[in-house]
Parts: C-alpha cells; sequence; structure tokens
C-alpha cells in the first residue's frame, strides 16, 4: 500500500509542479494606462500585416501594435475587415476601450474572435514601415472597411 501512496503523492506534486513553471512561463500581460489605450470610435486606419498582426491609428497621433495569441489567417477580409471586442470588464466599464487586458480580442466576418496577447503604442516611423507590408488595410483601393472607418 506505501508505494501507491508514494506514487500517488509524487504524481500530485510533480503536477501542481508543472502548473506553477506553466504559469511562470507565461508571457507577462502589461495594459495600457488609461490615457493611452485605443479607442475603438477613433480608429481611422488599419491594417494586417500577417496572421499574428495588426496596426490601427486611432485619431491623427496614436498608432498602435496588436499582437494575438493564435493565427487568424482571415482577418482583414470581407466587410467589416477589422473589429475590436472588449472584453467583459471593459464593456462594464468603457465600452469603447482596448487596453491590452485579458479577454479582448480582434475579428472580421469571417473569422471568429482572436485573443490579443498585447497592444503597445508605437511610433510613427514605425506605423509607416509595417504599413508598407500589409496584407489587408482599410485604405486600399479595395476598402476592406473595418468596423470603425
Amino acid at each position: 500500500m506505501k508505494p501507491v501512496i508514494s506514487a500517488v503523492l509524487f504524481f500530485a506534486v510533480a503536477a501542481i509542479g508543472g502548473l506553477a513553471w506553466a504559469q511562470s512561463a507565461a508571457p507577462t500581460r502589461t495594459p495600457l494606462p488609461n490615457n493611452d489605450c485605443l479607442r475603438i470610435s477613433q480608429i481611422s486606419e488599419w491594417h494586417v500585416i500577417d496572421n499574428q498582426t495588426a496596426i490601427v491609428q486611432a485619431g491623427p497621433y496614436k498608432r498602435y501594435l496588436v499582437k494575438l495569441q493564435a493565427t487568424c489567417q482571415k482577418l482583414g477580409i470581407g466587410n467589416p475587415g477589422l473589429m475590436f471586442i472588449g472584453s467583459a470588464a471593459d464593456r462594464a466599464t468603457q465600452a469603447d476601450t482596448i487596453c491590452g487586458t485579458v479577454g479582448e480580442k480582434v475579428r472580421s466576418r469571417y473569422q471568429p474572435g482572436c485573443m490579443i496577447q498585447s497592444l503597445s503604442l508605437i511610433d510613427q516611423d514605425t506605423f509607416n514601415n509595417l504599413r508598407a507590408k500589409a496584407k489587408y488595410s482599410s485604405t486600399t483601393t479595395q476598402k476592406q472597411s473595418g468596423q470603425h472607418p
């Protein structure tokens, strides 16, 4: 009976240790301060760079890099091409805001919601360099508009 108890204890400790390691290995999420959050209603331009990256301009001065947790192959396709969905907490307090917190998503007409991994401010030069590499855009001649043009 002692070997069975020892084996069960060993696996229980290993499982707890593995869970703790997995949580510590997860990337740290740092939401933007409230003043720097993306205001969805102010989005004037967006570009899908690849299946896990998009850039967004909100108003004349704020530009954002949006990194996704998983591959979203149909992001930017169709109308609307890019929509931001706040987390339940966002919708309860500031429905028009995305800050990079857990539960926020990006989607398009043909793409279910893809979780946002990170949201960060970028400068004009970085925005322009990434925009040149975009595969889908709100500003192309074949306008693929987002939720907020």
